[in-house]
């Protein structure tokens, strides 16, 4: 007598993210193998990531050079100006235009050699600030057009450190590491920073407050009150930053640290971070210190470490985006961006990560208006659409090796079945393989070209196959492969050439009967 056919469903494929870290024996069905161009979408399920689109009509005197940084400068009125540098130069993004800014300080133009710039904004002024380089200022209020040294701006006092690590935070700028002196810490005077002498201005040497010997200054941020000072393998945490003359000592973390200084991202409950044990909590490492594998990437740790060793510091950017609920860290070199969904932590605290390829962002900046910017060669690009520029980019989801019930029964897998939402006239090639090997078996099975959407319908589209369509242009059907072959774990795959439409996997089904016992 025949085995009867059973159905195996994944409910919420790739819930958990991505898993490279623990052996795919002992992961719970939730993980992803693979998560290529992926993000969690709304419902939590794998979907395809945003492409970009140029946000200026040509390169200008960028050339083909590479976006480094990215900056926003909102004023008093609401007025924005959108900010950047690249090939040594600064620019500005009028419109659909890259307007190179000018020296206008009267002087001797400063040579600029590199784009490392780490930007901050006070009181309608942007700054700039780079190791080796006098401190530049962009101040609308004089020009539109031009930037000036920090020093060349009236009433400006003391000395300006040529630091390469530069925040606004409790209305003034903290200013660290120039090439001289690594373990000071300058600020300026309250809503002027190009004031620091006199006032409430000052400095604060750490050379003798690392808890675990000599450090030096590579990050600094900024949250509820406390300044965070971060070493390479230590962190500082001052209480009472609001008020610098009195500020303490409120607490140090020993064995982490941050090398990677535009990696520190400030979200609305924490500040997230690169260590050398992975991206971490600054909250959760305070709380827990010590303890090196509480990460928020323990489930890419080995993956994530090792491309982070091929990369020039100066490259690694991140972002923290609320409006898309994720932490995002490039790392151009090895041309991969890790992202972090913010929104709900797994129950060890990790995060659920995905990966892109092809986007390879060169600088990373979330605007006041929720927009996501990222750094091209020549173009400043926005996080949006399903096309990147007008290219499409491949989308995989690969699941873990699951059992269909009892490992030591073999089974026959018959039919295998996807819902799907979204998509238009595109192939979505689905995978099988058995037993932990890499010879899958594969078929393609073709999502109509959609047309106008008609709210409450239910049609039939090709092969039978139901189609429920939605106000917004959105489809959810279903879409099945006859399958073949046996064994006693299976892995399925999906892979789709993203081209202008979205599209995301909301669950999965296997139709098979089981075989022998082993």
């Amino acid at each position: 007598m025949s085995q009867t056919l059973e159905r195996f469903s994944i409910s919420a494929p790739g819930f958990y993210g991505l898993n490279t870290q623990d052996s795919p024996l002992d992961l719970a069905a939730g993980f992803a193998l693979v998560a290529q161009n992926c993000i969690l979408d709304q419902y939590g399920r794998m979907g395809a990531r945003n492409g970009w689109v140029k946000q200026n009509s040509s390169t200008g005197n960028l050339g083909s050079n590479d976006v480094g940084v990215i900056h926003e400068l909102v004023q008093t009125d609401g007025s924005v100006t959108t900010l950047a540098a690249g090939n040594n130069k600064l620019f500005k993004l009028s419109g659909t235009t890259l307007t190179e800014l000018t020296y206008g300080g009267g002087g001797t133009a400063p040579t600029i050699t590199a784009s490392n710039w780490q930007c901050a904004s006070l009181n309608g002024i942007t700054y700039f600030f780079q190791a080796g380089h006098d401190p530049l200022i962009y101040d609308p209020a004089v020009s539109t057009t031009t930037y000036r040294r920090v020093s060349e701006k009236t009433g400006y006092a003391g000395t300006v450190p040529q630091g390469n690590i530069c925040i606004s935070a409790y209305g003034r700028l903290w200013v660290a590491a120039s090439n001289a002196d690594r373990t000071t810490l300058t600020f300026s005077d309250l809503l002027s920073g190009h004031v620091y002498t006199g006032g409430t201005s000052g400095t604060l040497n750490v050379n003798s407050v690392w808890p675990n010997g000599a450090d030096e200054i590579t990050g600094l941020a900024a949250h509820n009150g406390f300044l965070f000072i971060f070493g390479k393998r230590q962190i500082l945490v001052y209480q009472g930053a609001t008020t610098p003359s009195t500020m303490s000592l409120y607490d140090t973390v020993i064995g982490i640290g941050c090398q990677w200084r535009d990696s520190i991202q400030s979200t609305n409950t924490d500040v997230v971070f690169l260590s050398n044990s992975g991206v971490r909590s600054i909250m959760r490492t305070i709380q827990e210190k010590s303890a090196p594998f509480r990460d928020l990437t323990k489930n890419v740790r080995n993956d994530l470490m090792q491309l982070v060793a091929g990369e020039d510091p100066d490259n690694i950017k991140a972002v923290y985006s609320e409006v898309n609920a994720f932490y995002l860290l490039t790392l151009p070199t090895a041309g991969q961006v890790y992202v972090l969904d913010t929104r709900a932590a797994l129950p060890d605290g990790a995060s659920r990560v995905t990966t892109w390829t092809h986007i390879e962002p060169t600088a990373l900046y979330a605007k006041r208006n929720g927009d996501l910017l990222i750094g091209k060669t020549g173009y400043i690009g926005k996080y949006s659409g399903y096309l990147d520029d007008t290219e499409t980019y491949r989308m995989a989801y690969y699941t873990n090796h699951a059992d269909l019930g009892d490992v030591t029964v073999t089974s026959i897998v018959k039919r295998i079945s996807i819902v799907v939402i979204g998509g238009s006239d595109q192939v979505v090639t689905i995978k099988w393989g058995y037993d932990f090997s890499e010879n899958y078996l594969s078929a393609n099975v073709s999502i109509p070209t959609q047309g106008v959407s008609e709210y409450g319908i239910a049609e039939y589209g090709a092969n039978g196959v139901p189609v429920a369509y939605y106000a917004g242009g959105i489809t959810i059907q279903t879409l099945t492969t006859q399958a073949t072959g046996s064994g006693k774990v299976v892995q399925t795959g999906y892979e789709a050439e993203v081209n202008g439409y979205e599209l995301s996997i909301q669950k999965i089904e296997i139709l098979a009967k089981h075989g022998r016992i082993s």
